[in-house]
């Protein structure tokens, strides 16, 4: 019976052929109704606003310059609009992807190094391609089989350390380490050394 079903499923058409994508941002332009031109142009500048300090903060926890942050955002946001599978999802980097970038990277290179930026670019080629044929070949469906303990733990655990790795900016000071507790121990050996007016200016932004 399997081998009855594998012959008449037609597998050619589960693979989405390369000039689908291709002929989108024509579809899109093509179908745009220009009454929408007005709301369109304020959510862009209203998610602009937003992600201006969010990229920053996200390469930031990457270990990475600021400016990369900001061309993520500008490169995954074009790119989103033009072949992502959502006419409302903003496509840019995240938290949880800053993190994985920063584990995934630590352990191999040096972070602050050249050869650390170079690395985060290789990877983020790699991570495209693979993203692109697991697109082309259907393969999205792989994520129900992500158990729900496993991101919410997940969710939680960026949580915890994006705040940990954001006390450094927030009292001015250096703060290093190559896991939660020895990044505290350093926070609090750097509390002498706190910048009080960075400290006021982070605070009153938070409240």
């Amino acid at each position: 019976m399997m081998v009855e079903y594998a012959q008449r499923v037609d597998w050619r058409a589960l693979v989405i052929s390369p000039w689908h994508y291709l002929q989108r941002p024509y579809q899109i332009v093509r179908s745009y109704d220009k009454g929408n031109f007005r709301p369109d142009l304020v959510a862009g500048l209203t998610v602009g606003v937003i992600l201006l300090p969010q990229a920053i903060a996200f390469a930031l926890v990457a270990e990475l310059p600021p400016f990369m942050g900001l061309y993520a955002a500008v490169i995954g946001a074009f790119f989103g609009a033009m072949w992502g599978s959502s006419n409302q999802l903003h496509s840019g980097p995240a938290n949880a992807i800053s993190l994985l970038v920063f584990s995934s990277l630590s352990t191999v290179v040096a972070t602050g190094s050249p050869e650390y930026i170079l690395a985060a670019g290789l990877l983020a080629v790699m991570v495209g391609v693979f993203q692109f044929l697991m697109g082309v070949l259907h393969l999205g469906m792989l994520v129900n089989f992500v158990s729900h303990s496993v991101i919410v733990g997940f969710t939680a655990g960026a949580g915890i350390l994006i705040a940990v790795k954001q006390i450094g900016p927030l009292f001015g000071v250096q703060v290093s380490g190559q896991n939660l507790p020895e990044t505290l121990f350093n926070a609090v050996q750097q509390l002498p050394n706190i910048q009080w007016v960075t400290l006021a200016l982070g605070v009153s932004t938070i409240v």
